[in-house]
């Protein structure tokens, strides 16, 4: 490949961003024909596009076989660094359009189903509380060991999620804020007996359905241990899921128990209740994540504010500070 030595003549005038993007769609759809039902253009204008590049870098970009479209090593750290540009420019949008219309804005959020029926709910009633014309979009993926591929893509602006303290940091990836430590409690339906007793022993509950995240998770190891260490038999769970939704729909029934995070049952105090037994766990830090390095669209940071004024409420002052005060940079 030749050097490059004139940036103007050679490639600043003819590497565009259309056909950065065309090369993005081609690859993300596996053809051609696919990229041109997804862009609405014809066919040929997606060869002129990828065709102008590999002129321009004098390198085949592309590789056509029986499975489809495949990036070249060249066109993979092409597209590496021109999705970054993209993603910058599209950042760069929204800051101007904010500008113009500071209560406005679009945010993609990323975050697992435990985040999103706990914690997410009061922040964004916050946020679109005051800022009515601000248009979110969550997008829901399993819960993470602190790998985010999303936000390594850029689909999302930000992610709220549940941290492993146990994992390894990744200090050049992500930016992390705590927000607050998540409790974990045992919960009933507001109608089961047990929710009306005054006080209920961890041997009530050995014959108890139980319906929990599985047993190899953080929830339902702790549970398990939980029964161990009182010299108890561990129920078996009779269900096991990660579905916060099914969870509270079979507890809220008054016929199953579990144990889940203090956020989720807050929110849904009026159809499930916790019993007096504490669950010992390791502190389990709720927290925003970030690219390092990328810069907050406006939207992102006024949903930043709006989550630390929600954190405040969820477990007061002192223990936001603490959280806060562990804040890192992973």
């Amino acid at each position: 490949m030749e050097k490059l030595s004139n940036w103007d003549a050679r490639i600043g005038r003819r590497v565009r961003i259309r056909d950065l993007h065309v090369l993005l769609s081609v690859v993300q759809h596996g053809s051609m024909a696919r990229a041109a039902a997804h862009l609405n253009v014809s066919q040929p204008a997606i060869s002129d596009a990828v065709a102008t590049l590999e002129a321009a870098l004098g390198v085949r970009l592309l590789d056509r076989s029986r499975k489809g479209v495949e990036p070249t090593v060249y066109g993979a750290t092409l597209l590496k660094y021109g999705s970054m540009a993209i993603d910058d420019l599209r950042q760069g949008i929204k800051e101007i359009e904010f500008l113009a219309d500071p209560a406005a804005g679009e945010l993609r959020i990323g975050c697992p189903e435990s985040v999103a029926a706990g914690p997410l709910v009061p922040i964004i009633e916050r946020l679109t509380d005051c800022y009515p014309r601000v248009r979110l979009h969550v997008d829901q993926f399993a819960t993470p060991m602190f790998s985010f591929p999303e936000l390594e893509r850029r689909d999302v602006d930000l992610v709220v999620a549940r941290l492993n303290p146990s994992l390894p940091q990744t200090a050049d990836t992500f930016e992390v804020e705590v927000l607050f430590d998540d409790l974990f409690c045992v919960a009933v339906g507001a109608h089961c007996p047990l929710a009306r007793r005054r006080k209920v022993e961890l041997s009530d509950l050995v014959n108890e359905r139980w319906i929990m995240t599985p047993a190899d998770s953080p929830g339902g190891a702790a549970v398990q241990k939980l029964f161990r260490d009182a010299g108890l038999p561990v129920p078996e769970f009779m269900i096991s899921t990660f579905s916060v939704f099914l969870r509270n729909t079979f507890v809220s029934s008054g016929r199953f128990v579990t144990a889940l995070p203090t956020s989720v049952l807050r929110l849904n105090s009026s159809i499930l209740r916790g019993l007096p037994i504490n669950v010992p766990m390791r502190r389990w830090p709720v927290a925003i994540v970030t690219l390092k390095d990328r810069e907050l669209n406006p939207a992102a940071r006024l949903f930043i504010e709006c989550a630390r004024d929600v954190a405040k409420t969820i477990i007061g002052q002192e223990q936001v500070r603490k959280a806060r005060a562990r804040t890192t940079k992973r």
